[in-house]
């Protein structure tokens, strides 16, 4: 289900913009139909959301779109699996996200890309780079690395989003939401109101439960316990592009000490950690973040 205030769709074709956003279009593939929003000319630039309650590509970027449209074609898509795109008929969203990546980059006749992604959307990010490094030209992520060498697994934050998927309420939902930022006063009654219409529809949370529920939970602990798992972590070595990871340092739902193992083994990666900033470093330092991410992309 389409949430989002301001949405209307268009042909993949169109280029048009409503009231300053940028409009819903719709790219149709054998999986299901995506839908992302486009602005700006240039080189491309394709950034992907992370995951939560209420969740949109819109809802993590919408404050950047602008800066980053200035330089680059920026492309923001909305993964199956968080009621805007076709849920694709994965079970699980992280199943579906890198064929969503794929079918965008070919719907549109994208060869290479520059990549941006938030948390859920920085690990499918990653492994995008990994597995296709000739359509990457360079890679960021906000967090979306690694793993925890010295807090407890699942963080703060995820404790909380497990708590919400559930059992939903208005208050689990505040406290998730307070727990992925160092100012709470981000946290806007409008915010809530829009997250919580998103989140409860059926299908979305069916989708949340199936990351992020008891049953999930403990079940990425027990793959996380197994002798037999390779580790993603393990294959950041193999990252050949150049990489650039962002990381709040008040980070509590996936704790910055995850962004050690990336600096010491991406050959050509850089970290960027900055301060009085919770998970949403994108929102939270705005104008630092973009200035650091423009400078590594256009050096």
């Amino acid at each position: 289900m389409v949430t989002d205030s301001a949405i209307e769709t268009t042909g993949a074709s169109e280029k048009t913009e409503t009231s300053g956003v940028p409009e819903l279009r719709e790219l149709a593939t054998e999986h299901g139909t995506l839908r992302y929003r486009e602005a700006g000319d240039g080189p491309p630039l394709l950034l992907l959301h992370g995951s939560g309650p209420g969740v949109t590509g819109w809802r993590n970027f919408s404050g950047n779109m602008p800066v980053l449209a200035r330089h680059y074609r920026t492309i923001v898509l909305e993964f199956p699996g968080f009621g805007v795109s076709d849920s694709f008929g994965a079970p699980h969203p992280m199943h579906s996200a890198p064929t969503a990546v794929r079918a965008l980059l070919d719907g549109l006749g994208l060869d290479r890309v520059r990549l941006i992604g938030n948390s859920m959307g920085g690990f499918v990010a990653t492994d995008f780079a990994l597995s296709d490094p000739e359509r990457v030209e360079k890679l960021v992520t906000v967090g979306g690395a690694g793993t925890s060498l010295f807090g407890p697994q699942p963080g703060e934050g995820i404790i909380r989003l497990g708590e919400f998927v559930d059992n939903p309420s208005r208050e689990s939902l505040v406290a998730w939401l307070n727990s992925m930022v160092y100012d709470r006063s981000l946290i806007t009654d409008q915010m809530i109101d829009e997250r919580w219409e998103q989140a409860t529809d059926p299908d979305t949370l069916a989708s949340s439960r199936a990351m992020y529920g008891r049953a999930a939970l403990d079940r990425m602990a027990q793959a996380m316990r197994s002798s037999e798992a390779t580790p993603g972590w393990a294959n950041l070595r193999k990252l050949s592009v150049p990489t650039l990871i962002t990381w709040g340092r008040d980070d509590r739902v996936s704790p910055v000490d995850m962004s050690i193992l990336p600096m010491r083994m991406i050959p050509h990666g850089e970290i960027h950690i900055f301060p009085n900033c919770g998970h949403w470093v994108m929102i939270e330092q705005k104008e630092a973040w973009e200035s650091v991410v423009l400078a590594f992309l256009a050096r």
